[in-house]
């Protein structure tokens, strides 16, 4: 007997991607610092006795750096034609042995004793571009020394950090600026025309994250080091310290009390390895974004770390999120994830966050009662279903993430003119409007609506106050509140879905019916061949 297949809930005729699920990796920017007693006691006692004086030397080796810098930079900033090229000559000489030996002891004063360095550094022959993970502290500036002084990206505003400007312009680093929309092009044209074959350019080190984590995974590799689709050289940086007193992220301890933190501890413990030179396919010559996945991937590996789809833009949304009283969690979506995968923009994410926030009033997160009173309806089977194609992980509240995700998904895709037309006709059936009536008998028949607010609802929709929805006023009202639009899709099918079900049962019970009267009319067959084989046998005898 061929089996019907049952009719699903109705939750699961949403397909739910895999490439969607909720990542398992914690909040890859928040750090949390947990000191024991005996760091405690080391921190107090050293604050007073070895931190002051490893203090003033790091500042006099700033102090030094600083004055040599300003004058290899003095009079080559106003020059042009000399900002593209290298620095040769005195400048040369003087970057890599005054400022290098300063530059060392600083960060020797401040307790990176020895360098932990595995594997070789490639040629810019070789490899013109290094890039290196995981970027975690404002400690990760002494790579710089530790590759003969290579030049970097950097962002614009560096430049103007007291003491730490000429530093950073004594790299003759590639400015790129987050605010200015061209300077993306501008920052793949420069690094492009310094990875030429017969460039003079020394080794670029970009740190392809874009932005600081605290070292539990690797993010999204921004593009600008492999555009270029040349041989990369990865580089891996790890902190060795129990105590992790380096990770500097949004949401963490501060610049100046990581730098006091570390300074008292006995020892840094820095590892840096060169992994093997990695040479683009031509797939990934033609695809940067596969290309720096493949890369990420090396670099995870050597380090035994995990991947996400985190981006800079997550930390964006974060701070949005903290500006509107929202925990800075909320923000955390894997941007690129969404924007791969949707096509979801910045601009529309932080819309998507306001509405959200309009909604969310149960400590960051929407449950069952914050979404009822957003729709201003009571709970009902209906609206539970809506939640729970939403909650994707059933846990009883929506994130922001699902949240994005489900308007993806479920709300926009349902506010089509199709899908309108037919919700409209359910008020209204052949009347080109809906009444007041109309209205209190479809909200209490769908979800046992009182009439006083049904009326509450037919008022915000009947926008010139006529006391009659035109298409217009309802599709106008839905696009505002789209997830209307999938609640009222939800209620048909759940109230088509008892009539859906006895169809099925009747055909069931058909299909048996037939198979048994076959079956019976099979077994007549039998009995009177049978008989008549008796009968013939008897006539023999």
């Amino acid at each position: 007997m061929e089996q019907r297949p049952e009719t699903p809930p109705v939750r699961e005729r949403i397909p739910r991607s895999k490439s969607l699920i909720m990542p398992t990796i914690a909040n890859p920017f928040v750090h949390r610092l947990k000191l024991s007693g005996w760091d405690k006691i080391r921190i107090a006692v050293m604050s007073v006795t070895i931190v002051p004086i490893r203090a003033i030397f790091a500042i006099l080796f700033l102090f030094v750096d600083w004055l040599f810098c300003s004058v290899i930079v003095m009079g080559h900033k106003k020059n042009a034609a000399e900002q593209q090229k290298p620095f040769t000559g005195w400048r040369s000489l003087l970057r890599r042995f005054p400022v290098g030996f300063a530059y060392r002891a600083m960060f020797f004063a401040m307790g990176f004793h020895r360098v932990d360095i595995r594997g070789m550094q490639a040629s810019p022959r070789e490899a013109p571009i290094a890039v290196a993970a995981c970027h975690t502290t404002i400690f990760d500036g002494l790579l710089f020394y530790m590759m003969g002084y290579p030049t970097v990206i950097a962002k614009t505003g560096m430049k103007d950090y007291p003491l730490i400007g000429p530093l950073v312009d004594c790299l003759q680093p590639v400015y790129v600026s987050r605010t200015d929309p061209d300077s993306r092009l501008k920052t793949i044209k420069e690094i492009n025309r310094r990875c030429e074959p017969d460039s003079e350019w020394p080794q670029i080190v970009i740190f392809p994250e874009g932005t600081c984590t605290n070292g539990s995974c690797l993010i999204t590799f921004k593009g600008g080091a492999f555009y270029p689709g040349v041989p990369v050289q990865p580089v891996a940086i790890q902190y060795k310290n129990a105590l992790d007193t380096f990770t500097w992220t949004w949401d963490g301890p501060g610049a100046l009390k990581l730098m006091w933190l570390s300074l008292c501890n006995f020892s840094n413990k820095l590892q840096v390895t060169f992994l093997p030179v990695y040479k683009p396919s031509e797939a990934e010559i033609k695809d940067p974004k596969l290309f720096a996945r493949n890369v990420r991937a090396v670099i995870a590996n050597a380090i035994d770390k995990p991947v996400t789809d985190h981006t800079f833009e997550d930390c964006r949304l974060m701070m949005r999120a903290q500006e509107m009283g929202l925990p800075l969690e909320v923000g955390l979506v894997e941007f690129q994830k969404l924007l791969t995968k949707l096509g979801v923009k910045m601009d529309h994410l932080q819309d998507k966050l306001k509405s959200y926030a309009d909604i969310a009033k149960s400590g960051g997160y929407i449950n069952m009662e914050d979404l009822a009173k957003y729709l201003e309806l009571p709970v009902s089977p209906a609206l539970k279903e809506v939640f729970a194609l939403y909650d994707r992980d059933g846990s009883g509240k929506i994130d922001f993430r699902e949240y994005v995700i489900g308007c993806s998904l479920l709300a926009q895709p349902a506010n089509n003119d199709e899908t309108l037309k037919l919700a409209f006709a359910m008020f209204g059936g052949d009347k080109d409007y809906i009444e007041p009536e109309d209205m209190c008998r479809i909200m209490n028949s769908a979800f046992s609506m009182a009439e006083e607010e049904s009326l509450k609802i037919f008022k915000q929709a009947d926008a010139d106050n006529s006391r009659k929805v035109t298409y217009d006023e309802f599709k106008a009202y839905m696009q505002k509140k789209p997830e209307y639009a999938k609640l009222f899709i939800t209620y048909q099918q759940l109230a088509t879905l008892p009539e859906t079900i006895e169809a099925d049962f009747k055909n069931k019970l058909c299909a048996t019916k037939s198979e048994l009267d076959i079956e019976r009319s099979q077994t007549e067959l039998k009995t009177e061949a049978s008989a008549a084989k008796t009968g013939e046998e008897k006539k023999r005898d």
